[in-house]
């Protein structure tokens, strides 16, 4: 076994953070860290080479259901956005800043906690709950046909816990699910007599954080690492379920690996599609349109006011959720392309619109290391450039994609999937409030089905 060694699916509108090559840190680790300190970064490319990387990972025109993942429905992109969402935040870093990941802050706490969905809490942010008692959280049906969306101020910013869940209308209804879904706990809490008035929130908010930790560890993390990063690794025991870590091991405190946040958790731009069916009325709608003069139903782009009849019918994007399509929309494999829309990001220079050169940047400017040096430490006999069709040493991101291409794009291939399953089973192990600490035989109670939940089933608890 090898030696222990000593992040995001947002487009918003704040630069690149990263432009430049970042000096490396004597430190083990700060609020972000490394997961291969001991590998040295890959070599910087020419701007020109990188840019031509970028865009070969342009989708091909007519590519149709040929690149659809028949494994995994489309909502799981979104809650994979919405799961990095909640574990990384940096808004103050920026392209020309020269950022140490070892000194980097994150305003996220590296934990499954759902602090996106409840900010700082009731006594902190009282304006995300409801009045009085502060229990329930607030949602507001102020569109023009009177759809429950998101609470917004005057000039339609979402008033939420984590501003990017906002970003596009998908995300943005996604997290309405979970504040749905809270204040449904809340009702099946308070209808427990034995529970006193005053900690009814408390055991609420517990109650949705295991079941979402659980959705991590039993639903999402099987569909998109696949089972082999998984075997061994999660053992179930007498006692309820052990975790084990091959890399990720914080020595002090929790911290996001570079690795991770930049690279390896990016899988999930690939599995975007170029236009959704959000119901059977809204339909085949792209997710961004270039330029800023875009008419309000043109695309899906968030930080407005929900459009009228644009309610998402879930059972468009996950199975088994309430609704009327007979099949959910799938996601697309996860392969080093990416859907059109995403070389054009509303709100940057032509120079930064592209969301491939961006992550490749990113990597180059952290230092990451290359994808052949990764795959040799993990003990994997490395993928060379011409097999990936890239420069050898190959970029991480594009490499951990490429891999898992080559290997069908149904799930992350060997180094993407043992990055992605280490360090998201680690920040369980080590939160000492997670269910796996706290609880090890926590079994979910919410779905259709004792000791089963899925995605599918959040949803239909929301809506019951």
């Amino acid at each position: 076994m090898a030696p222990k060694q000593l992040v995001s699916l947002g487009h918003g509108k704040n630069k690149l953070r990263g432009l430049k090559r970042v000096p490396r840190s004597s430190l083990n680790e700060g609020r972000s860290g490394r997961l291969f300190r001991r590998l040295d970064p890959a070599p910087e490319l020419p701007a020109k080479k990188l840019r031509e990387l970028a865009e070969s990972m342009r989708e091909p025109k007519g590519s149709g259901g040929k690149l659809d993942n028949p494994k995994i429905p489309s909502g799981y992109t979104y809650f994979g956005q919405f799961i990095d969402h909640d574990l990384t935040f940096d808004p103050v870093s920026s392209l020309q800043r020269k950022n140490d990941p070892d000194a980097l802050v994150d305003f996220r706490s590296p934990r499954f906690d759902l602090d996106s969905v409840y900010g700082s809490g009731p006594e902190d942010e009282p304006f995300l709950y409801v009045q009085p008692g502060r229990q329930r959280l607030v949602i507001d049906p102020k569109n023009v046909k009177g759809e429950p969306d998101l609470q917004r101020n005057s000039d339609g910013v979402a008033l939420i816990g984590d501003p990017r869940n906002d970003e596009n209308i998908i995300v943005g209804q996604l997290q309405l699910i979970w504040l749905r879904f809270h204040n449904k706990v809340v009702d099946k809490v308070s209808a427990d007599k034995s529970v006193a008035e005053e900690r009814r929130f408390e055991v609420a908010q517990r109650l949705v954080r295991w079941h979402y930790q659980w959705l991590i560890l039993n639903d999402f993390l099987p569909r998109v690492v696949g089972p082999d990063p998984l075997k061994n690794r999660v053992k179930q025991t007498k006692d309820g379920v052990a975790i084990d870590t091959r890399w990720f091991a914080p020595k002090n405190d929790l911290f996001m690996p570079v690795e991770f946040s930049v690279a390896a958790y990016r899988f999930g731009h690939s599995m975007i599609r170029p236009s959704y069916d959000l119901n059977n009325i809204v339909t085949d709608r792209p997710v961004f349109i270039p330029g800023e003069k875009v008419g309000e139903l043109d695309d899906l782009r968030g930080f407005r006011p929900l459009p009228g009849a644009w309610t998402i019918d879930w059972s468009h994007f996950l199975d088994g959720a309430p609704g009327k399509a007979a099949k959910p929309q799938l996601s697309r494999k996860i392969d080093a392309h990416l859907s059109p829309g995403l070389f054009d990001l509303p709100g940057f220079p032509n120079a930064e619109s592209s969301l491939a050169f961006r992550n490749l940047k990113r990597g180059e400017a952290l230092g990451l290391p290359s994808g052949q040096d990764v795959a040799e430490l993990m003990g994997l006999k490395p993928l060379t450039g011409k097999k990936l069709g890239a420069p050898e040493p190959t970029p991480l991101w594009f490499y951990i994609l490429k891999e898992s291409g080559l290997g069908g794009g149904g799930h992350l291939g060997p180094v993407g999937g043992e990055i992605v399953a280490d360090v998201m089973l680690g920040l369980l192990r080590e939160d000492n409030h997670s269910f796996v600490n706290q609880n090890p035989k926590f079994k979910p109670s919410l779905g259709s089905k004792a000791g089963k939940f899925e995605l599918a089933d959040m949803v239909k608890f929301a809506f019951s």
